[in-house]
């Protein structure tokens, strides 16, 4: 896992996470890494896991059983809640930036659009 410097470790690997539940490759009842498997896996002090598995914890992402391990205990509804949350924060950031690079909304919109149609085979389109 590749960590960004604008943003506490503890919060990337919550998002990393988060993002495993969206994508459904974690599901509830799942069983994830100790504590320690997890800071070994990704290089990081133990105590910033902890931290992020506490912060889980009390948003209702896992839930930890003594002498079994830690569980995801997201559901459905709160796949979807994280997945709108996730979405609008990335749009949010995506707008504010080309905002900032002096686009306006219109011109975002038909970059947007021609970003997201399906070229045809050879079709030569021209991109910013």
């Amino acid at each position: 896992m590749d960590f960004d410097n604008s943003q506490p470790i503890y919060m990337q690997i919550i998002d990393e996470y988060k993002k495993n539940i969206i994508r459904s490759e974690l599901k509830k009842g799942d069983k994830i890494p100790s504590q320690r498997e997890y800071a070994q896996i990704v290089r990081v002090n133990p105590n910033t896991v902890q931290r992020a598995y506490r912060e889980m914890e009390n948003m209702d992402m896992v839930e930890t059983l003594r002498g079994q391990g830690t569980f995801i205990s997201a559901g459905e509804q709160m796949r979807e809640q994280m997945a709108k949350e996730m979405a609008a924060k990335v749009m949010q950031h995506f707008i504010h930036e080309m905002r900032s690079l002096g686009y306006e909304d219109t011109m975002i919109m038909a970059m947007l659009k021609c970003e997201l149609e399906p070229m045809e085979e050879g079709e030569q389109v021209d991109r910013i």
